[in-house]
């Protein structure tokens, strides 16, 4: 009888072990994105771009659980606990806009779990502290993409500027990322206004910019809601000069902004215009790469630049967690902190938006080659430069 019974410890104890095996073997990605309400237009993108990730790294199967916030702050919260208290997730890539990254921050950072945004706020990473050692970012940071619309309004002879942007962090972080790189150049903003995404209608806000009579006006939104306040100028007789964010680079922006698009100024990642960069560019490569991977899965011309960005979240865990396992097994603390420090010490990584080097201090690591000025002519992005 004893044989018996230590036989059958023997058996569960076996199968205990394989059990550990096989779920050490496995690591656990979980997805935070906006695939419905007013940021819809970015997060299908996404959602499309991950099932185009690798599901298997260095050996080890990676199974990536995807859940939709629907562009609301507290559904990103609930989703950010669900994923780690129930999945046990290694890592999270999300969300798709700023408010719910900058939410997200204090779930995974109380759990020790890397976290890549996929938005574009400099705040989601800096200033760098105990909170932010945990996050990551794909976007580049609105402070370089401010500086581009700057430099390119001052050789336009622009001397006077509004703007007129969402009334979240998104907004804000642009108002102060635009109002710093126009002052470095010579630049006055002279008039501000805000809207919520979900709004219908700006007219007050774009009467009081025009009544300041600027030489151009700034749009600090993203996605189709960003089409509203460039329709209302053109419709009030504005005759400025026009600028979006790269937040507006996505083809349904064109869509929904038709004919009002035409003539407008934005920077985008070098992806939106991947065909037109010239082949000494570093990052027309491996645009390239992506955008074909997309378009042979969802048609031609489906790509977006937001999809970009969930690509390279899977570029930075691919290209950090052998490295990460180097330090412990998925599923445990000394994995996670090995994942957050090697995704820390990314060095000349051509993703589909730009190079990155990212560091301790820098948790996004992009420079100038992240970025490209476009200009809408005929319902098309038409790059106005190359390196």
């Amino acid at each position: 009888m004893s044989i018996r019974i230590s036989a059958c410890r023997m058996a569960v104890v076996g199968l205990a072990l394989c059990a550990a095996q096989i779920a050490s073997a496995q690591i656990k990605v979980g997805v935070v994105l906006s695939a419905t309400g007013p940021a819809a237009s970015l997060g299908i993108p996404e959602k499309n771009t991950i099932a185009l990730l690798p599901t298997t790294i260095a050996g080890k199967t990676v199974e990536y659980i995807v859940l939709d916030d629907a562009t609301d702050v507290t559904k990103a919260v609930q989703d950010t606990h669900k994923l780690i208290s129930e999945n046990h997730v290694d890592a999270i890539i999300g969300s798709t806009v700023t408010p719910n990254s900058l939410a997200m921050l204090d779930v995974a950072a109380d759990a020790h779990t890397p976290m890549i945004s996929m938005a574009a706020s400099q705040s989601i990473i800096a200033p760098m502290d105990a909170k932010r050692t945990w996050a990551f970012k794909t976007p580049q940071n609105d402070s370089l993409m401010a500086d581009a619309i700057a430099t390119h309004m001052a050789a336009q002879g622009v001397h006077t500027a509004g703007f007129i942007g969402f009334a979240d962090a998104y907004g804000e972080n642009w108002l102060k990322e635009f109002t710093s790189a126009a002052m470095a150049h010579g630049i006055k903003v002279v008039a501000s206004e805000r809207y919520q995404r979900a709004d219908t209608s700006v007219t007050g806000q774009v009467l009081k910019v025009m009544s300041t009579n600027p030489d151009a006006v700034l749009i600090g939104a993203s996605g189709t809601p960003a089409a509203l306040p460039e329709r209302s100028l053109k419709e009030r007789g504005y005759k400025g000069k026009l600028y979006q964010t790269h937040g507006a680079a996505n083809n349904d922006f064109l869509r929904v902004c038709g004919k009002d698009c035409d003539g407008t100024f934005l920077p985008a990642g070098p992806l939106l215009v991947a065909d037109q960069l010239s082949d000494s560019n570093p990052v027309k490569r491996s645009a390239l790469e992506y955008k074909q991977a997309y378009e042979k899965a969802y048609g031609v011309g489906s790509v977006s630049t937001f999809g970009g960005h969930a690509w390279d979240a899977g570029q930075l865990l691919a290209h950090s967690i052998p490295e990460a396992l180097k330090k412990g097994v998925p599923g445990s603390d000394a994995f996670r902190a090995g994942l957050r420090d090697a995704l820390a010490n990314q060095k000349d990584l051509a993703v589909s938006q730009g190079v990155m080097n990212t560091s301790a201090a820098d948790h996004n690591g992009f420079d100038t080659r992240a970025r490209v000025m476009v200009e809408i002519k005929d319902g098309k992005w038409v790059l106005l430069g190359d390196r």
